[in-house]
């Protein structure tokens, strides 16, 4: 018997999946079953959707024994349980972006889901942002799905957020179970990184593993606007957890490794900001 308990966007949230996957990782032709107990942020759907699929690839069962109501309700709500058999339910409060398992070549489907559950159906709660703004936004989040797409060797991307009112925030998080940081960076540039040197030198700006296409923009673009915005940036790739908030920059070293890479991005909802490009305004610039 697994336990999670309080599993929230935080470095021992993230131990706790990790040591899940520890656990089980070479299980084959099992039964695995779990309790999640007084909490579990939503966003978090994609890693534990990432971590169950790592092992149903080696044909073990899950079995979700116990689970808190509200949390059920919730995991209800934004499609995660329907992947595992359970029936959705109505989010009459609109808090939930629903859990998405895309295929790499999903990219176009992507964008539109990030428009139309991020951008626009949160979009009287995110800070105000002019057109030029928004899809500079949303470029950044997808060139993150396409550095997984093309990169991570990855068979699935998963994504997911939720909208905390009582907080004034939204979390939105992509997950991949491909090769990490650490691996793609030192094969393109036959270096010998560690984890948490990859995710540093990944959220620089201009910083690509791409050959003869430009990139490079999108952590750095989305790590500048959260700055401003007071909100915070987290990955965790293998044993590396990178953050990104208010208080500057966090680097930390897991015990075990996440199988791949998860993104989370946490937006300020009560930012009363108006952002708009150099090329829009000429006064409170942004970018």
């Amino acid at each position: 018997m697994s336990r999670l308990v309080s599993i929230n966007n935080t470095f021992e949230s993230y131990q706790s999946l990790i040591s899940l996957f520890e656990q089980h990782k070479d299980k084959l032709f099992g039964n695995i079953h779990l309790e999640i107990h007084n909490f579990f942020a939503a966003n978090m759907s994609t890693a534990l959707g990432a971590v169950l699929d790592k092992f149903t690839a080696n044909l073990n069962d899950i079995h979700f024994d116990y689970l808190s109501p509200q949390i059920e309700t919730i995991l209800l709500k934004n499609d995660f349980l329907t992947y595992y058999g359970k029936q959705r339910a109505l989010d009459v409060n609109n808090t939930t972006i629903k859990f998405q398992k895309l295929k790499p070549t999903d990219g176009k489907y992507f964008k539109n889901y990030v428009i139309e559950e991020l951008i626009e159906g949160h979009n009287t709660d995110l800070p105000r942002m002019s057109d030029g703004v928004k899809e500079k936004i949303i470029e950044a989040i997808y060139e993150i799905f396409v550095n997984a797409q093309i990169h991570s060797e990855t068979n699935f991307i998963y994504t997911c957020g939720q909208f905390f009112p009582n907080k004034n925030k939204i979390e939105f998080t992509i997950v991949d179970i491909g090769i990490g940081f650490r691996e793609k960076i030192n094969r393109r540039f036959g270096r010998s990184l560690s984890a948490t040197q990859a995710l540093k030198w990944a959220v620089q700006d201009k910083k690509t593993t791409k050959q003869g296409v430009s990139g490079g923009i999108g952590l750095a673009v989305l790590k500048e606007f959260i700055g401003i915005n007071k909100g915070k940036m987290q990955i965790v790739s293998n044993d590396g957890f990178y953050q990104f908030d208010d208080n500057g920059e966090d680097l930390r070293i897991f015990n075990g490794e996440f199988p791949g890479t998860i993104v989370n991005l946490q937006f300020r909802t009560d930012d009363r900001n108006n952002y708009s490009l150099k090329s829009e305004i000429d006064i409170n610039d942004i970018f």
